[in-house]
C-alpha cells in the first residue's frame, strides 16, 4: 500500500515548443486509496494512466511511488498490476494460466503459484473455472479473469483503464461493485480511468475531473457533485443548471445574488476562497431536485414548461426562462405539468454553489 504523487507531470505530442500539453497534473494519491480519473475522450485521462503505468514518457515532472523516483523506471519493475479495456487475455490459455502467467514470468514457486491463483479466482467469484478457456466465458466473467491476473502479483499499485466500457448497463454495475470490493481486500492502491460519472461517483474515494488537458477539481465525490469548483464540473457531473448571476453582496461563505431571469435576490453558499466583488458576474450550480414548481407568486424564476419526460420516481421538466433552460425534477406524486404551461420556479438556496464565470 503505497501513496503515488505525480509532480507537474505533463504530455505534449507535438513538436512545437510552443504546444498545449494533452495532459498537464500535479496530483496525489492516498495510500490504499480508490482514485479515478474521470473526463470526456480525449481530455488525457488514459494518457495520464499510462505515464503512471511506464508505457508512455512523461515530457517533464516526475512519478514517485511513495519515496521511489519510478518516472525513467520500465513498466514491469514498477510492481504495478494492469487491467485493460479489451481485458487482454490469452485464448490459447485457461483461465487459471492466464491469471498465473504475471507469477510465471516472476519465477513464483509452483505449490504457491497454485494457491495464490486460487485465491485470487476466489476473490473475484470465478472459482471452479480455472479449468475453462477464455471463450467459454461471457464478458463479465473475462473480465474478472484480468482482474485476477492483476491482483494476483501483489501489485503496490491496481491501474485501471475503462475496464467496464465493453459490458452491458447491468453487468457494469455488478462488475464495478466487485472490483471495489476486490481492492478493499487487497488493501492495494488502485487509480481507475472512466468517461461514466455514475460509475466514478459510486466506488470513487476521491475523483479527479479532466478537461482540456487539466485537472478541474479533485475531491471527494460528494463534495465534486454539490461543490463543483467550474462550470465543466457542475455541467458533467450528474445534471445541473447553471445560472447567470450577479453578485450582490459577500459575506462570509455566503452571497447575495440576483438572477439573469430577474426576481428578487437570493442568499447562496460559496467557498471562502472564491474571489468575487460586487457587481461582478458569476454562475450558480443548481441540481434539478433543487427547484420546485410554485405559483408564479412565490417564484423566484418564471417560465413557460417546453418538455416534460417521465422517469418512473420522477419526471423532469424543462422550462424556458427568458433566454435560460431550467430543468426541474418533479416528484411522480406531484401534480404533472403541462407543454405551453407557465410556472413558477422556487430555488432551495442552501442546495446551491456558486462558482466563478
Amino acid at each position: 500500500m503505497i501513496p503515488i504523487r505525480l509532480d507537474r507531470v505533463s504530455k505534449t505530442y507535438a513538436a512545437s515548443p510552443e504546444a498545449e500539453p494533452a495532459i498537464s497534473a500535479d496530483l496525489t494519491i492516498r495510500a490504499g486509496e480508490f482514485f479515478t480519473l474521470l473526463g470526456p475522450s480525449g481530455c488525457g485521462k488514459s494518457t495520464l494512466l499510462r505515464m503512471v503505468a511506464g508505457f508512455v514518457a512523461p515530457t517533464s515532472g516526475s512519478i514517485w511511488f511513495g519515496d521511489r523516483d519510478v518516472t525513467g523506471l520500465a513498466p514491469h519493475k514498477r510492481g504495478v498490476g494492469m487491467v485493460f479495456q479489451n481485458y487482454a487475455l490469452f485464448p490459447h490459455m485457461s483461465v487459471a494460466e492466464n491469471v498465473a502467467y504475471g507469477l510465471k514470468i516472476r519465477r513464483t514457486a509452483r505449490d504457491s503459484r497454485d494457491e495464490r491463483v486460487a485465491a485470487a479466482l476466489s476473490m473475484v467469484g470465478l472459482t471452479g473455472l480455472g479449468d475453462r478457456s477464455i471463450d467459454q466465458l461471457s464478458g463479465g466473467q473475462q473480465q474478472r479473469v484480468a482482474l485476477a491476473r492483476a491482483v494476483v502479483i501483489q501489485p503496490d499499485l491496481l491501474l485501471l483503464d475503462e475496464p467496464l466500457s465493453n459490458l452491458d448497463a447491468k453487468l457494469r454495475e455488478e462488475t464495478r461493485t466487485q472490483i471495489r470490493e476486490v481492492q478493499e481486500n487487497s488493501g492495494t492502491t488502485a487509480v481507475y480511468v472512466t468517461h461514466d460519472q455514475a460509475e466514478a461517483m459510486a466506488i470513487s474515494d476521491r475523483i479527479a475531473v479532466l478537461a482540456d488537458g487539466r485537472a478541474h477539481q479533485v475531491d471527494e465525490p460528494r463534495r465534486i457533485y454539490r461543490q463543483p469548483a467550474t462550470s465543466f464540473v457542475a455541467r458533467f457531473i450528474g445534471r445541473s443548471n447553471v445560472l447567470p448571476v450577479s453578485i450582490v453582496s459577500v459575506s462570509g461563505e455566503t452571497a447575495e445574488v440576483t438572477l439573469a431571469g430577474g426576481g428578487p435576490a437570493i442568499t447562496v453558499p460559496r467557498s471562502p476562497s472564491m474571489h468575487v466583488s460586487i457587481g461582478a458576474q458569476a454562475e450558480l450550480s443548481v441540481r434539478p431536485q433543487a427547484v420546485r414548481l410554485v405559483a408564479e407568486s412565490e417564484a423566484h424564476l418564471q417560465g413557460v414548461v417546453t418538455r416534460v419526460e417521465y422517469l418512473g420516481a420522477t419526471l423532469t421538466a424543462t422550462v424556458e426562462v427568458g433566454d435560460t433552460t431550467v430543468v426541474v425534477s418533479v416528484p411522480d406524486r406531484q401534480i404533472v405539468p403541462e407543454r405551453g404551461q407557465r410556472v413558477g420556479l422556487a430555488i432551495d438556496e442552501g442546495s446551491t454553489w456558486l462558482i466563478p464565470e
